[in-house]
Parts: C-alpha cells; structure tokens; sequence
C-alpha cells in the first residue's frame, strides 16, 4: 500500500515503475534490452581477452580500452539485471539502501568513463604531437594513475550525492520512483523539504564532468588536428588521423546519448514520460555495446586476433 501525495514519510524501499505508461509491453521490451545486455557483455569481455592474449596489445591505448571494458560492464549491470527482473518477474521493490547504492555505482562510472576518455585523448595528444617521447611519458606506471586518478574522482565527485539524499531527505511523497532505475533526480524529486542543495550539487558536478571534460577533449584534439596538417603528405595525414578513429567515435558514443537524454529531460516537457525513460536506458547500454564494436572494426590487431581465435575454433580437432 503506497502513501498518498499529501502525506510525508519514511521509506524503507521504493517501487521502480520500469517504463511507465508502457506495463503492458514490459515483456515485449525484454527481448530487446535482454540481447542488448548480453551484447555488452560478451562484446567487453572478448575485448578483455583479446587484450590479454595479444602481447602486442599491451600499449597505453588499449590499456585504456580494458578500462572502458570493464567501467561498461559495471555501469550496464548495475542497471539491466534490476530492468530485467521487472519486466520478467515484476520485481519492482527496491530496498533504500539498494537504491542508493545502484545510483552511485551508476553515476559514479560514468564519470570515470568520461575520466577514461580524457586520458585517452592525452595519449592520443602525446602520441601524435612528441611521438619520441610517447613510450617514455605514458609507461604503464602513468597508465595506471591516469586510471586510479579517474576512479578516485568519480568516487570523490558522486559519493556525496547519494550520502547528501541519505542525511537531508529523509521524507518523501511517495515510494514510486517513476523510472527504470534510481537515478539521482527521479529520487529527490519525491522528497520532501527542500532539495536545493542536492539539485545545486548534482548540476555542478554535471557541468563539470561532462562540459569541461569535453573541452579538455576538444582542446587536445584541436592541437593535434594542428600537427596533423603540418604533416608533408595526404596519405601521412590520413593514416595519422586514423589512430585517433577509434577514440573520436567512442567519444561521440558516449556524449551524444548523453546530450540527447539530458536536453530531452531538460527542455523535452511535450516528451512522453516513456520516450525520456527508453532513451535514459539506451545512454546506459549503447556505449557498452557499440564500443567493442568500433575497436573490433577499427583496430587491425584486435580484427586480427579475433578472426585468429575465430579461425582456429573452426578448425576441426
């Protein structure tokens, strides 16, 4: 029995709708989100794997892949299994503290993600601008303190926002969290009181995760577009630039679900509640999927060990 609007009180749960509006199509979206679940998973684990296997792999770049596997492993799991058990079983309860911690691990990693892109794109920068001084700069000792500087600041930035709901918004309106997931403003919308200081904080560390971070981004591949052009030849150029491929889409994976989500929530008011929550998923599931997909194609040494793995399984013993 849930409390009506009008009365405030302590939880000790809340109730996911899943994709409101739509209960009744909740088993036709399983099969979807299930295949693309089990994509994400199979495709960023056999990029573990193949980096592991190829000793030729072990380099800055695809050091930084492995942790964009697993940051995406985590961020798709924190999510779809909850997602999944809604639309099969109709577990909609989720425990406070279970809410609390599923937000954090959500928000959290992808603000590690966005970290991860940021030394991707320094590398990228010292690989193209002091190419003599690369293997010098960025050792696997550098590689895994850009790593470690990433996770700290995403603990750092986003351990305050779930801990603030925790100590200053103990009341709510209602248990029902009208989302798929816990997501930090569909939670503190239903609280009681005065949500100022959490609305403030998680807009500040929005701006500035992603909008500085995309500037940084932007900045280091401004100077190496520069240095690009000073190369003597079209052909040097291009096969430059093509380096930087895999990087530039995974970047444009990421932010652009992102950006369409958040101006949609911002600016879509006339959207259906369902068409925010579908694309709220789909920003959580698409970088898992497409990125394994964009280094597999683009990168000739995991396209190479795959097909090699590939080729001798179909070998007959």
């Amino acid at each position: 029995m849930f409390m009506s609007n009008n009365a405030c009180f302590v939880p000790t749960s809340f109730w996911l709708t899943g994709i409101p509006g739509l209960e009744s199509l909740h088993l036709w979206f399983s099969i979807p989100f299930s295949s693309m679940y089990l994509v994400a998973v199979v495709g960023n684990v056999t990029i573990l794997a193949v980096v592991k296997m190829e000793r030729s792999l072990h380099q800055p770049m695809y050091f930084f892949l492995c942790m964009l596997a697993v940051i995406d492993l985590v961020l798709s799991t924190s999510t779809m299994p909850k997602l999944l058990a809604i639309f099969w079983f109709g577990a909609h309860n989720i425990d406070l503290d279970a809410c609390l911690v599923q937000m954090f691990f959500i928000h959290c990693f992808a603000t590690v993600e966005s970290g991860i892109f940021l030394a991707m794109a320094f590398d990228r920068y010292v690989a193209i601008c002091d190419p003599l001084r690369h293997t010098s700069v960025l050792t696997h000792t550098v590689v895994s303190r850009l790593g470690l500087a990433a996770l700290l600041r995403g603990v750092l930035y986003i351990g305050p926002l779930p801990l603030m709901i925790h100590l200053r918004l103990s009341l709510y309106r209602t248990q029902i969290i009208a989302h798929s997931y816990c997501e930090h403003m569909a939670v503190v919308t239903l609280a009681c009181g005065d949500t100022t200081v959490n609305n403030l904080y998680g807009m500040g560390i929005g701006f500035l995760v992603l909008i500085l971070d995309s500037l940084a981004i932007t900045a280091s591949y401004v100077m190496i577009f520069r240095a690009v052009m000073g190369l003597a030849t079209p052909e040097a150029r291009f096969k430059t630039l093509g380096t930087c491929s895999s990087h530039i889409c995974a970047i444009l994976v990421f932010y652009i679900p992102i950006a369409v989500s958040s101006l949609t929530h911002r600016f879509g008011h006339h959207v259906p509640p369902h068409i925010h929550i579908i694309l709220a998923n789909f920003y959580l599931l698409i970088p898992p999927i497409l990125n394994p997909v964009v280094y597999a194609v683009r990168t000739k040494q995991i396209r190479r060990r795959l097909l090699h793995i590939l080729k001798a399984r179909a070998q007959p013993k």
